[in-house]
């Protein structure tokens, strides 16, 4: 590859709704380039119920086949899945270290209140590819939720010089 093209990468979303993913991942996508697979606006273009759990659970499994075409393809990819459990995380970490590539895990934490305050914002604006999220099921989905600690975040590569998230 020359010097040009950057060493394709993974890069993997983490965090809750209304943490900021879909903005970082959109701008990283510009800036890297990199090919964005996000699976709310995929089932929300496709008229399907954001909370159907069995076919989000097939079309992660389908984007992680296509992701892997892609970076063997030398093209960097953004998964914007969420990544609520370390399973999930370490499964991704490892498939891409077995092709010989780098993988960022972006973990994005604001406070519960934070979350609550741009989720209120995102229910009121009915922005395609969202559902609302009551301030309840946030709670739920917080106490789901396993945070990366600082071992797992050593795992993984930092970005390169100049792009942070």
């Amino acid at each position: 590859m020359d010097d040009a093209s950057p060493e394709p990468r993974l890069i993997l979303l983490c965090g809750l709704p209304g943490s900021g993913k879909t903005t970082l991942a959109r701008r990283f996508a510009r800036e890297i380039p990199a090919v964005r697979l996000c699976p709310d606006e995929w089932m929300a273009d496709l008229g399907i119920d954001l909370f159907d759990e069995p076919t989000r659970d097939r079309l992660e499994r389908r984007f992680w086949e296509h992701a892997q075409d892609l970076l063997r393809l030398g093209q960097s990819v953004i998964l914007e899945f969420g990544f609520w459990g370390r399973t999930e995380r370490d499964e991704k970490r490892l498939g891409a270290r077995a092709l010989g590539l780098p993988v960022e895990l972006h973990y994005l934490a604001p406070p519960i209140d934070e979350l609550w305050r741009r989720l209120e914002a995102r229910n009121e604006q009915g922005s395609p590819g969202t559902v609302p999220v009551s301030r309840e099921l946030l709670e739920e989905y917080g106490k789901l939720f396993q945070a990366p600690d600082d071992d797992e975040l050593a795992l993984f590569d930092e970005p390169p010089a100049g792009r942070r998230g």
